[in-house]
């Protein structure tokens, strides 16, 4: 189909071969790139330290495989639990807030000590209650203060959150190692509302050059359909998406060679 990068998202690490994975990205010249899946076990930001506990393990074993693969970080939504969206007293916000701080100080100096990055997403609205925009992805990065500590942003979620996607592209700035994209509805690239001579701008202004992947999602994948809220199928099937996808992005953004 043309792709350079494969990204992988890792449910249960102990249901993956990593080796197995590690020969396909080989055989089929790709690179990959890690993302994280953070469910109510895995919350930072939980009253509960065994849930930390369990959730550094679990990171842990997402960083063992970055290495095997070759990926130079790992990204996803790692502040909070993928869901929590809640009306809660200021006081209760800011104790929360300060937990992720410091269980994400934690999880950096072990990337760090690993050769690594971490990638942290905002979310919409409906999914989180932290982190919603890029001004607040880096109001929690300089805060947490630590080198490792960079950025993932999801068109997606910008659509909902921002009121100007170039303007949160140049906020983030040269914190910015990873892009997700899909439509505003989710759909294939190209084919929604997306602002997406703003999204190039923006990267053309930041000098971005990491990946920008599609992120897709169908009702057959149970648990991040429901995490999503994914019913139906946005595409004929997921190569189509692939396919016009991809080559709606290229032409965007390769087209001189910008990203």
């Amino acid at each position: 189909m043309g792709f350079d990068v494969v990204e992988i998202p890792v449910e249960y690490p102990d249901l993956i071969d990593g080796l197995d994975v590690k020969h396909a990205l080989k055989e089929n010249g790709l690179e990959a790139i890690v993302c994280g899946a953070f469910g109510p076990t895995r919350d930072l930001t939980n009253e509960d330290a065994n849930v930390h506990k369990h959730c550094f393990d679990y990171i842990s074993k997402c960083f063992s495989l970055c290495h095997m693969w070759e990926a130079g970080f790992f990204a996803g939504p790692m502040y909070s639990s993928v869901g929590k969206a809640r009306m809660v007293p200021a006081e209760q916000r800011k104790i929360e807030w300060e937990r992720a701080v410091k269980n994400l100080y934690t999880v950096c100096e072990h990337a760090q000590d690993n050769g690594l990055m971490i990638a942290l997403e905002p979310l919409n609205r409906f999914e989180s209650d932290l982190i919603n925009t890029a001004d607040d992805i880096m109001r929690l990065i300089a805060d947490i203060n630590h080198p490792a500590a960079k950025v993932m942003l999801d068109g997606f979620h910008m659509s909902i959150e921002e009121r100007n996607i170039e303007e949160a592209i140049t906020t983030v700035g040269d914190k910015l190692i990873h892009v997700q994209v899909s439509e505003n509805y989710r759909g294939i690239p190209g084919t929604g509302q997306t602002p997406w001579q703003l999204f190039r701008r923006g990267l053309e202004k930041i000098g971005y050059k990491g990946a920008v992947s599609i992120e897709s999602f169908t009702p057959e994948i149970k648990e991040l359909a429901g995490a999503v809220c994914i019913w139906k199928n946005l595409a004929d099937n997921q190569d189509r998406f692939a396919e016009e996808g991809y080559k709606f992005l290229n032409q965007l953004l390769r087209e001189e060679d910008n990203v």
